[in-house]
């Protein structure tokens, strides 16, 4: 596996999303060329933040693609010896789960990869998961809990309980070991966790969107895995580089409960957060992080990772801090 990219040419798939866009910068960065796909070319919401990434005018395209529309990726995908697959739907709210986000996500995944079968030229595949594909299930989370790679959330609990997004994840990273192991792709694959940190899209994405909720008291869960989007960016091109990366990778550096993040939230902007909000909290499994540092990551910490979360969605104007706590 190339170490510093050079002139060889990588997909990245969903380029405009939260830790998509990042990657791309840092593909960029290591002198990668990257063909990004979006969903709509023509909107500047999901295109203007990669071209004016470092290295965008030289060394990125832009593409449309379809999830669910087969060789919709042939032709982006034919030259590269790489592709991050990262576009997946993300939201807890639907209607219709199946075409909302379980067909996106499995066929979706199932199409990227037929497209790196037709290439040829692509020596390994990195598919952003999510570490809702690892550890829902029925196992008791507790302080003697150690979640690793071993692990998998249970399609069954995850129908039992309108988990539809965890669901969907589940579905669609095993549909992609099965494709794999059957064709031949080396398959590397990532399951962050809560993704904290500065974004460079000029929206809200899901993920930044739960982080603000999460700032102004709207949501509350007993405790979040978390991790900064720059060291999930920088351990998928790891996971791509380095030729002895296999199988897959959890990657949440520090756990907090909903207590331990408000406190630390309040620490660092005393007029965002009410420290004392509160839910009920059980201890917290143990998540390991071996795997994941034998890349190379070395995690940042949380109170590093919120300051830089609190600084980006305040120039960005999307926390008034005045207002953060009506």
């Amino acid at each position: 596996m190339s170490r510093e990219g050079g002139k060889e040419v990588v997909c990245v798939t969903g380029a405009s999303g939260y830790v998509a866009s990042w990657l791309v910068k840092l593909l960029l960065h290591r002198g990668y060329t990257v063909k990004a796909t979006v969903r709509n070319l023509s909107d500047p919401s999901k295109t203007e933040h990669l071209k004016a990434l470092e290295g965008a005018e030289e060394r990125l395209e832009l593409f449309e693609a379809d999830l669910l529309q087969e060789g919709s990726f042939d032709s982006i995908i034919h030259d590269c010896v790489g592709v991050f697959h990262t576009a997946s739907p993300v939201t807890l709210v639907t209607t219709n789960p199946q075409a909302d986000l379980i067909d996106p996500a499995v066929k979706g995944t199932l199409n990227v990869l037929k497209s790196c079968c037709e290439a040829k030229s692509v020596r390994r595949v990195v598919l952003t998961s999510s570490i809702v594909a690892v550890a829902y299930n029925r196992k008791a989370i507790g302080a003697d809990v150690v979640v690793d790679e071993t692990c998998h959330s249970d399609l069954a609990l995850c129908q039992e309980n309108k988990e539809w997004y965890n669901l969907s994840k589940t579905l669609a990273e095993q549909a992609a070991w099965n494709f794999a192991n059957e064709n031949g792709i080396d398959l590397v694959v990532m399951n962050p966790g809560l993704v904290l940190g500065p974004i460079l899209q000029p929206t809200l994405n899901f993920t930044s969107q739960l982080v603000v909720d999460i700032i102004k008291g709207k949501l509350a869960v007993p405790f979040y895995q978390c991790v900064d989007v720059r060291d999930v960016a920088h351990a998928h091109i790891m996971g791509f580089e380095k030729s002895s990366a296999s199988g897959r990778y959890i990657l949440a550096g520090e756990p907090l409960t909903h207590l331990q993040l408000m406190q630390l939230l309040h620490k660092l902007n005393p007029s965002i957060v009410d420290a004392s909000t509160s839910v009920e909290e059980n201890p917290i499994g143990k998540v390991s992080k071996k795997k994941a540092e034998s890349l190379g990551v070395s995690f940042m910490s949380m109170e590093v990772s919120l300051k830089d979360t609190v600084e980006s969605l305040k120039e960005k104007k999307f926390l008034n801090f005045e207002r953060c706590n009506n």
